[in-house]
């Protein structure tokens, strides 16, 4: 108790408050920006935060988290271009909704959906975490060995397409980890005379380049430019009854997506599809999915939102991350000198409680900040990415020198980058398959997604459908 009040005396710092609201309104505006996704808007940040408290950096990034995952669906309704992988299958019944001129409600059981999915998610968190966390107190040299090869074993998930390829990206990244000095011999290994790689290669680099500098190159190629015209937009939420409609609904989709987000390597794309697919299949009228139903916009956001906070569970437990942008945030704990795990709610209870209090507090605020912020984003969306590719460019090369002030994490960062784009180009898992999607097929291939979908939710079989690649 005395842990959990000095974390809400931390959190009602000036501070701290500014970092949450600045996060939520960068993550609504990555997310909703289709090429400038929340899991690189983390990767930017997370050298900016090498100056500020522990709480208060992340604070920030998960602030980030939260509100990128649910403002992918922004775009998604009014432009039928997801700004995020995690809203494809927002698209279906969204932009339906657009088309028969009401983007509001569409819009607005969104915003609802998603701030219910992410408080139920950040609930699970709350009482899941601390519970694990205690059981990894009493592990031993060979559960830990089990948990190293659990994490090893993620590699199944994110290439279950092609297995070869896979092994071979997660053999070149334990390379990767041998050069520096060996710890137990003091030898260089793998260095080449240079002695900026005699610490081993930076984390935050190859974390900048793989995810953000590869994204960027993939992304500069496509015209992102929206052209479509729009009137005054606003957000209504849903009445009253509206919402007693939608319960089952959210909370369906709200556990699937916590259970899913916990899972490490899965997602919260995966999540959202699969919630949209058992939505069909337990539905009275599965016909009108697809049409413009409430529920096709409720289903998969309730649940990509609580599925990204469902990831924080392993990541803060078992130090596995649980998302692509866990995994950064992984980098994060690195930067700031913490180490996820059993110990940390042990030694750091106050940290722990505070980045729970965070996670409330960001669902929450999507409610409030929201249909602010849609207002003024039909202007903004129309920016043309050859605009936004160099910014983001400049940005991480300023992040990965200022780490440690050495041009080699540049060079780094920019070698990463190109092999980045290079593994994804030939279908090499250089990140989780669920963050590297495209969501551009879905632009000219709406009606056909529709159809597959309902046809797959109500068939017998219990897979899931996935998004077209």
């Amino acid at each position: 108790m005395d842990s959990f009040i000095t974390a809400l005396l931390h959190i009602t710092q000036p501070a701290n408050l500014i970092a949450v609201l600045g996060g939520t309104l960068l993550g609504m505006l990555s997310g909703a920006t289709p090429g400038v996704s929340g899991t690189m808007m983390v990767v930017l940040l997370i050298p900016l935060t090498y100056t500020l408290e522990p709480d208060t950096a992340f604070l920030l990034l998960i602030s980030v988290y939260c509100s990128a995952v649910f403002s992918g669906s922004i775009s998604a309704i009014l432009f039928r271009t997801p700004g995020a992988p995690e809203a494809v299958a927002t698209t279906l019944d969204g932009y339906e909704m657009t088309k028969q001129g009401k983007p509001h409600e569409a819009l607005g059981i969104s915003v609802y959906s998603s701030a219910v999915g992410g408080l139920l998610g950040g609930a699970a968190l709350i009482l899941v975490a601390p519970q694990l966390a205690k059981i990894a107190l009493a592990f031993g040299p060979p559960e830990y060995f089990a948990m190293a090869i659990m994490g090893l074993s993620v590699v199944t998930t994110l290439g279950a397409k092609n297995m070869v390829k896979a092994l071979l990206v997660a053999l070149f990244g334990l390379f990767l980890a041998t050069v520096g000095i060996d710890p137990m011999a003091g030898i260089p290994r793998f260095t080449f005379g240079l002695p900026s790689l005699m610490s081993g290669i930076d984390f935050i680099p190859v974390l900048i380049g793989l995810f953000a500098i590869s994204e960027m190159l993939r992304q500069v190629m496509q015209d992102h430019t929206v052209t479509i015209k729009l009137g005054k937009i606003k957000t209504t939420l849903p009445n009253f009854l509206m919402q007693k409609r939608l319960v089952p609904t959210i909370f369906g989709g709200s556990v699937l997506g916590t259970i899913i987000g916990i899972l490490p390597g899965i997602g919260a794309t995966t999540a959202a599809m699969v919630s949209y697919s058992e939505a069909v299949r337990w539905s009275k009228t599965p016909e009108k999915f697809g049409t413009g139903h409430p529920e096709g916009i409720a289903a998969p956001e309730s649940s990509n939102n609580a599925a990204a906070n469902g990831a924080m569970v392993p990541l803060l437990a078992l130090g596995i991350p649980g998302s692509a942008t866990t995994a950064v945030m992984l980098g994060a704990f690195v930067l700031h000198g913490l180490k996820p795990g059993p110990l940390l709610f042990t030694e750091q209870a106050e940290f722990i409680n505070t980045i729970f209090l965070g996670t409330m507090i960001a669902n929450a605020l999507i409610l409030i900040v929201a249909p602010f912020f849609i207002r003024g984003f039909a202007n903004i969306i129309r920016i043309p990415y050859p605009v936004l590719g160099p910014v983001i460019l400049i940005l991480c090369i300023i992040g990965s020198y200022a780490i440690r002030n050495n041009m080699t994490d540049v060079w780094l960062t920019l070698g990463f980058g190109v092999l980045g784009y290079i593994l994804e180009k030939y279908a090499s898992p250089s990140r989780p398959s669920s963050s590297a999607s495209s969501s551009e097929p879905w632009r000219n291939r709406n009606s056909g997604a529709r159809s597959s979908c309902r046809k797959a939710a109500t068939a017998s079989s219990s897979t899931a459908p996935s998004p077209p690649s």
